[in-house]
């Protein structure tokens, strides 16, 4: 009799508990809400925030305890000096934000952010999923042995020209430095007191426009982290090359052009022949142009070569955020970096898919065939080297901006310029690098 009561006891309460909706499993797997916030920046040409939002709509559906606040900057540097000011005033950083992949020593001196290699190493298949990262793109996501960012809106630079005015004009895509410039001098044209130029070359990144330059005359501006070479003749040369495509061939406008927000409108309108840009404004442009639009990574000195530089940004978790946001960000960075989404977010934006899976999507199979330009931004990485990334980069930087858009302006000589840079770069990196 003792074991039949004991035997209802038991029924009664599962029965009590199935009709309730709970169980000790379903108990033990109850999240508690944790709200997250985002920074993301927007720097290119792109419904950015509309397409992100839709995202996050995505995401919070998934993990329902978790509700993400976006936050959108203007560009990567506002984004910065946003968690800067946010920690510097002892207030509690964003979660997560999209920062430039160059930034990470400064990050790591700065004591914002946190490594991620825990979590990879609690992920199934943590080391296939690195591995899956497009190497050109994961190359800034280490220090010390360390995983610091995962690569999301990544881009290249890229020469964007319109294929029809070549055509019209008997021209071949370039394929040096000299048929670079002659074929921007042909497309130069004026008109009573307008000028459609043959190029545009935008002054407001002049460092990272700038480097393909250099990687096409045989040496880029840097070494490693604590080694910068303004002053190597091969990057001198680069320099007066482009000045020499506004002074010997008049095929752009003279001086520092601080044109970034406008050349891809002035491509799409025919106002200029070619732009050097961010392979992120892919797809502003096709939507922009209605001619055939050509994308390649810029011709290199010597005949038959090609030089380009990877940019963008990376997730990054902040290491001030409380270790429950740090939980949740790490879930919505993974989320993100699902092929579907890569390449969601590539079709949508034009910046390159920076995964191999993501290529493999039926989406993204489809869009390659109707826009081979997005495989050719890709393809550009074949011939790229390292992005500007050193210790206390923001003075480096800012040095390097300094002299080269003193050269353009006609203020110092290329040499010079260079020169003095490489003084004022290696006394900035002197106290970093022992």
């Amino acid at each position: 009799m003792r074991n039949k009561k004991i035997l209802l006891v038991v029924l009664t309460f599962l029965l009590v508990g199935s009709v309730v909706g709970f169980s000790t499993t379903a108990i033990a797997q109850e999240e508690e809400p944790v709200t997250i916030q985002v920074f993301y920046p927007v720097a290119v040409d792109a419904p950015i925030a509309e397409i992100l939002n839709g995202y996050i709509d995505d995401f919070q559906a998934e993990y329902p305890y978790i509700t993400v606040e976006p936050v959108f900057s203007g560009g990567y540097a506002d984004v910065q000096t946003a968690i800067q000011t946010t920690i510097d005033g002892g207030g509690e950083p964003p979660a997560v934000a999209v920062l430039l992949a160059t930034a990470l020593y400064d990050l790591i001196n700065a004591d914002y952010i946190a490594p991620l290699d825990g979590y990879i190493a609690d992920m199934e298949d943590g080391e296939a999923y690195v591995e899956d990262f497009l190497p050109a793109f994961l190359a800034n996501s280490y220090y010390d042995d360390q995983l610091w960012s995962i690569p999301f809106q990544r881009s290249a630079v890229v020469l964007y020209y319109n294929a029809d005015m070549f055509a019209a004009a008997g021209l071949e895509p370039p394929t040096s430095w000299e048929s670079w410039a002659e074929a921007a001098q042909a497309l130069t044209v004026t008109e009573g007191d307008t000028t459609n130029w043959g190029m545009h070359f935008s002054s407001d990144w002049p460092y990272w426009l700038f480097q393909p330059l250099a990687i096409g005359a045989g040496q880029n501006i840097l070494e490693d982290d604590c080694t910068v070479v303004f002053d190597d003749p091969a990057v001198i040369e680069a320099v007066q090359f482009l000045i020499d495509l506004s002074g010997e061939y008049g095929a752009m406008p003279a001086g520092v052009q601080a044109s970034w927000g406008t050349d891809t409108t002035d491509l799409a309108s025919g106002a200029t022949a070619m732009i050097a840009h961010s392979s992120g404004s892919l797809a502003g442009l096709l939507a922009q142009s209605d001619f055939e639009l050509g994308v390649m990574p810029y011709p290199g000195k010597e005949e038959g070569t090609y030089a380009s530089v990877p940019g963008g940004g990376n997730f990054y978790i902040m290491k001030g955020a409380a270790p429950e946001k740090q939980d949740a960000a790490w879930k919505f960075i993974e989320f993100l970096s699902r092929p579907e989404y890569v390449a969601d977010y590539s079709i949508n934006t034009g910046y390159i898919a920076n995964r191999y899976s993501a290529y493999e999507t039926d989406a993204m199979v489809t869009y390659v065939e109707e826009v081979p330009q997005a495989l050719a931004t890709r393809d550009a990485l074949e011939f790229s080297g390292a992005e500007l990334a050193t210790q206390n980069l923001g003075q480096v930087r800012g040095i390097f901006h300094d002299y080269i858009q003193r050269a353009i302006n006609g203020e110092m000589a290329a040499a010079e310029a260079m020169a003095a840079a490489q003084v004022e770069a290696d006394a900035a990196l002197a106290d970093f690098c022992p």
